[in-house]
């Protein structure tokens, strides 16, 4: 069996790894929806969920809110507007802003997939993360408010005046 090489450089490639793993979450979770008779992609749920639980958001808050760039959030509005889902509406006082809500069939979507899918996903993931040391999810959440504390350009500087940079695994 070859090598795990992400594995293997620990801290090197944690980004790797945690897009990695993103993404086999993804598409795990894409089968139990589909199971779920719901046909829409996982990486739509997020901002579903956000306009559920937040009611309408502009743009701005919505790409705050899910924490993805601004592009992505509108790539992913106009496909769940083309799919009926959400609706927008231009503010008269500026029309560069944009408020977005959940539209009618949108909200029953998301009603569906509370009832059908997300309990079991959320219990799946929670599965699968039994018996890990620590919380996963208090460790992920102490990185990223780190990360956002103390970027990692800042550390790696740090690092190198400390002469500690240059050992890999």
């Amino acid at each position: 069996m070859t090598e795990d090489v992400v594995k293997r450089l620990g801290y090197l490639t944690l980004g790797t790894r945690l897009k990695r793993l993103g993404e086999r979450l993804q598409s795990q979770t894409q089968v139990l929806l589909e199971g779920a008779a719901i046909d829409l992609p996982a990486s739509y749920f997020p901002f579903l969920a956000a306009l559920d639980r937040l009611g309408p958001l502009r743009v701005g808050e919505l790409t705050e809110a899910i924490g993805v760039s601004q592009p992505a959030v509108t790539r992913v509005l106009e496909k769940l507007a083309d799919e009926g889902l959400v609706r927008s509406r231009q503010h008269a006082d500026d029309r560069r802003v944009r408020t977005v809500a959940l539209s009618r069939s949108g909200r029953q979507l998301v009603s569906r997939a509370r009832r059908a899918a997300w309990p079991v996903i959320a219990a799946a993931v929670a599965d699968a993360c039994e018996g890990s040391a620590g919380s996963l999810l208090g460790q992920l959440t102490a990185l990223e408010e780190a990360l956002e504390a103390t970027p990692l350009t800042v550390r790696a500087r740090r690092l190198r005046a400390q002469g500690r940079a240059n050992a890999l695994p």
